[in-house]
């Protein structure tokens, strides 16, 4: 039986937009004016509309209303942008763009890794099997191969979709990943991603070679690959 999602407090949910408001302005030193810009703005058009018009019980409140709502769609682009370039470069980052897909879409990041830290993460969703390469195609070629020979395995009925992330041609932008996966057509229910995420699963991880050093935050290492990597 699955658990029920644990409730948010108001006051984590404060200490959450504390922090994502810290982190934001660490990597973006604009963002304070330009949310204070997109406040007040409003404001003072509201101001002078209401010092013309007379009507300050009406005006003045929508323009709070208007300016608060500004600031915050800013700060929520702004954040985005700013979590992108904190991960475009770091082994993983896809998987932590991945991890923030909103609807039923089920990630299992480092499904394959090279010893150069070159991954493929194993994303099912409504298109059916995603896998999106980082690092070196022409090093993960065979990898990428292997995992749709097990896909198919399971469910070869099931579309499998690859997208290497990169600025290069034929490459989606690390911060283009998300909406990337979200217009690939819908070919597979929720109740079908479920089962075909279990399916996968119960078959455990392949075996590829595995790095030295941390793995990225949310890789699991494949069963039989830990005495490979103690020694």
């Amino acid at each position: 039986m699955a658990t029920s999602p644990e409730k948010i407090t108001f006051r984590d949910r404060i200490r959450q937009i504390g922090a994502a408001f810290q982190f934001t302005r660490t990597h973006d030193k604009l963002v304070v004016p330009l949310l204070l810009a997109a406040f007040l703005l409003p404001i003072l058009i509201a101001v002078v509309v209401a010092l013309i018009t007379g009507a300050w019980a009406l005006v003045l409140p929508f323009g709070f209303v208007v300016g608060f709502l500004l600031a915050t769609v800013l700060f929520g682009r702004r954040f985005t942008q700013a979590h992108y370039r904190e991960l475009e470069g770091q082994p993983g980052g896809p998987a932590g763009v991945l991890q923030t897909l909103r609807g039923n879409w089920k990630l299992t990041p480092a499904v394959a890794v090279t010893p150069q830290q070159d991954m493929v993460h194993r994303v099912v969703g409504p298109p059916g099997v995603v896998l999106v390469v980082e690092g070196s195609v022409s090093r993960l070629k065979n990898l990428i191969v292997q995992e749709k020979k097990r896909v198919s395995r399971v469910a070869p009925e099931i579309p499998v979709y690859d997208v290497i992330v990169g600025d290069g041609e034929g490459q989606v932008p690390l911060r283009k990943l998300q909406q990337y996966c979200v217009k690939l057509p819908r070919n597979i229910t929720p109740k079908q991603v479920n089962a075909l995420d279990s399916r996968l699963q119960a078959l455990g991880a392949a075996r590829p070679p595995i790095p030295k050093g941390p793995l990225p935050k949310g890789a699991r290492i494949p069963k039989g690959a830990k005495a490979n990597r103690r020694g």
